[in-house]
């Protein structure tokens, strides 16, 4: 193993990370957060880029010829408030870091100024700095804004913090990871009537009401047994409850598909609006489908993975790889790198859940005490892929 991160530097981090933490930014308004963040990566004598994705930020480091690498972390925080009070809680209302995401901004900064000043590799390493992952498409907009033409790369690596992982673990899996993230949407239209005399129009709450109790069968009936996938509701809208005498003619119906392949996800797509127009055709209404694909699955290449592995032992030697940890069914739109370039994804520690605090919790907090495990992995990602 190379050197460790001595007090300084990691006192320096939590302060950085803290900092980031008190001050949480939405996606595509991470102006502060990717000022710091240029602003470091510049100090420690790396070529900044800005701009792509509007708020993102590429730091690019070359020692010599060879292979190119990007490292991607996600810099943006989510729309609620902190109910957790850390003497750096959050101190804009309604926002905060609730996914871990100031910890993965710190980690790939401390990593960039540690190989910056070793420069102990042949290639090039592209320290990718995104906004808007949490649902914004940050990872889209870059592509979209050129980065692969601007920095075209031979891998991609992600990493995100998982509480109930102790810090000195971290799980490299090849396979999926993510599933993914799409959104669907039902319009059912009838015909309007007094609420005492249904039989006058046709009525789509009822017709939307079957919708939702035969929904479960997409998955259950469908979808092959041994394939996972998720289908829910999160959102209906009709009538007024001002004037609950009235059946409404449109009812809104829409929620969330989630799957690990592209097979499973075409056919999440197919069934659920075959479902909705054929309750909408027995009720005699009509029904307006719409799906719209956001996130791709994350999927980690095997030979990514290896070097995944190579790069944890390494850093935290032998005892701190996990190779087998159940993929979750949220989604990443590091997607959107990792379906372009072989990639892999991985899974930091972040310690106990402490109040039962996980992600997208009020009360949840990075660890501090996982930065070290997170910046020795990304300097020995950069060693290993690099000398392929």
């Amino acid at each position: 193993m190379t050197a460790t991160l001595t007090e300084d530097e990691c006192a320096r981090l939590t302060a950085l990370r803290r900092d980031l933490h008190a001050h949480p930014e939405l996606g595509f308004e991470e102006e502060r957060t990717a000022g710091i963040v240029a602003g470091r990566l510049a100090a420690a004598g790396i070529t900044v880029t800005r701009g792509l994705g509007r708020t993102g930020v590429v730091g690019t480091l070359t020692t010599g010829p060879g292979r190119a690498v990007a490292l991607r972390a996600d810099m943006d925080a989510l729309a609620m408030p902190e109910i957790g009070t850390p003497p750096y809680a959050s101190t804009v209302p309604g926002k905060m870091h609730a996914c871990g995401h100031d910890g993965h901004t710190t980690m790939l900064l401390g990593a960039a100024e540690r190989l910056a000043r070793a420069r102990d590799f042949s290639g090039t390493v592209h320290f990718v700095f995104q906004p808007a992952e949490e649902g914004r498409g940050g990872a889209k907009a870059m592509i979209a804004d050129g980065f692969f033409e601007q920095f075209p790369v031979d891998a991609a690596y992600g990493l995100h913090n998982m509480p109930g992982l102790a810090v000195d673990r971290i799980a490299a899996v090849p396979g999926p990871q993510l599933a993914s993230s799409d959104s669907w949407e039902v319009a059912f239209t009838g015909q309007g009537s007094h609420g005492a005399k249904p039989h006058q129009g046709r009525d789509a709450v009822t017709a939307a009401g079957h919708f939702l109790t035969q929904l479960a069968t997409v998955t259950a009936r469908r979808v092959d047994p041994l394939e996972p996938a998720v289908v829910s509701a999160c959102a209906v809208s009709a009538g007024e409850f001002a004037a609950l005498n009235v059946i409404p003619e449109t009812v809104r119906v829409g929620g969330t598909a989630r799957a690990y392949s592209a097979a499973v996800r075409d056919l999440l797509e197919e069934e659920i609006g075959r479902l909705a127009q054929g309750v909408a055709a027995s009720f005699g209404i009509r029904a307006d489908y719409g799906f719209r694909r956001r996130i791709p699955p994350v999927v980690n290449d095997a030979a990514c993975t290896g070097v995944a592995r190579a790069a944890i032992a390494k850093a935290l030697g032998p005892e701190g790889v996990v190779t087998a940890f159940p993929p979750s069914t949220a989604g990443d739109d590091f997607a959107e790198f990792s379906t372009r370039v072989p990639g892999a994804y991985v899974w930091l520690g972040n310690g106990p859940a402490e109040e039962g605090a996980l992600h997208h919790n009020g009360r949840y907090d990075f660890n501090d005490a996982a930065i070290p495990a997170g910046v020795r992995f990304w300097e020995e990602v950069v060693r290993a892929e690099l000398a392929r």
